[in-house]
């Protein structure tokens, strides 16, 4: 199923590139390696990848930089991966808070990489691919999120937001009404084999809450539990 699934990697460090792509390519993906970030945004401009794998420290851009461009471009919806050998859980939380779908620090084993790929792609193709209790627009007061073209309003004002954003708010919209916990929100929009932080969650609550801005206040803090959107607050 994954064979016209084309990614690429963006990684300075020739070797570790090169095991990546032979790894890539002899499971049946479609790969290509760039050494920065130039190169990388000439490659796109061509040809959009189905996942990036996104190293932070490189010569000409670094990758929190990368990220923050692709996500405020037509490139927006593309999961990105961030491989790093910065592990701290600050470096982790910046990188999700600002868009990245998933983090594996280095030094990291391929059959890892391999299955969080796997795992990331099948989200993402079931995510455009909604399921018919999914399909069609969602609505909460001034919000409306319309999966079919992947699209957010608030009011007459159109909210770009990340690939987890739209997945987090979609879910929240889905289940209106309801208290829903940290860990319910990451098993449903991070995936069953996400190891993240809750803080995740929170940051991500945060940024949906700033984007929506007035209308950010129907996502309701339930302390001690998660939270809850509903328009009747």
């Amino acid at each position: 199923m994954h064979l016209m699934n084309r990614i690429y990697i963006v990684e300075d460090d020739d070797s570790i590139r090169q095991l990546v792509l032979y790894a890539l390519k002899n499971s049946g993906y479609e790969a290509s390696g760039f050494p920065c970030a130039a190169d990388f945004f000439e490659a796109a401009q061509t040809q959009a990848p189905d996942l990036l794998l996104l190293d932070i420290m490189l010569p000409d851009m670094d990758g929190i930089q990368i990220l923050r461009k692709v996500r405020s471009s037509r490139l927006s919806s593309i999961p990105v991966m961030m491989l790093t050998a910065k592990g701290s859980e600050f470096d982790k939380v910046q990188a999700l808070d600002l868009g990245a779908d998933d983090y594996l620090t280095k030094p990291f084993g391929i059959m890892e990489l391999l299955s969080r790929i796997r795992a990331l792609l099948r989200r993402t193709a079931a995510s455009s691919s909604p399921s018919s209790a999914e399909e069609g627009s969602l609505r909460c007061g001034p919000i409306l999120l319309d999966r079919q073209r992947h699209l957010v309003t608030c009011g007459e004002q159109e909210i770009t937001l990340t690939y987890k954003e739209f997945e987090l708010l979609a879910y929240l919209l889905q289940n209106q009404g309801l208290v829903l916990n940290r860990e319910q929100l990451m098993q449903a929009v991070w995936g069953f084999d996400y190891e993240g932080e809750s803080r995740t969650v929170d940051m991500h609550i945060k940024q949906l809450r700033h984007k929506l801005d007035e209308a950010g206040g129907l996502i309701q803090t339930i302390r001690g539990v998660g939270y809850k959107l509903d328009a009747g607050r």
